[in-house]
């Protein structure tokens, strides 16, 4: 199957993971933290502000791979802290329209420095 990778300024990088890939109609997104991409410093230090970022980031790399968020079926959202799952809701709330996609929650392994949420994604295509 030919993979693309999926790239863009609008979202946080790394040389260790590819933002985005599209297998096919398929397309995945690496998990995103709350950082924006602009200042590279987190978007502040609320789950509420991180959680916004870290889709906005997410929506970026669907944009680059010409997806929007009415094509994710599945998200992964990993916290810190478990009692930050109210304010994470709050926050993811504002950003899905119906009908939602799927969704697992789960706590984030490793300490990160002031990162509080990482979420990763699946959309799917027609092409």
């Amino acid at each position: 199957m030919n993979r693309q990778i999926i790239r863009t300024d609008n979202a946080p990088s790394s040389p260790l993971y590819s933002q985005g890939v599209r297998a096919g109609s398929t397309i995945y997104v690496s998990g995103m933290v709350g950082i924006d991409p602009a200042t590279g410093e987190l978007a502040g230090s609320s789950i509420q502000d991180q959680t916004r970022q870290a889709l906005h980031n997410c929506e970026a790399i669907l944009h680059a791979s010409g997806s929007t968020l009415a094509d994710v079926t599945l998200v992964t959202v990993l916290l810190a802290q478990p009692a930050d799952f109210a304010g994470m809701n709050e926050a993811y709330s504002e950003v899905f329209d119906q009908p939602l996609p799927t969704r697992a929650v789960a706590r984030l392994g490793p300490d990160l420095g002031g990162i509080l949420v990482s979420i990763m994604m699946t959309a799917h295509t027609a092409s």
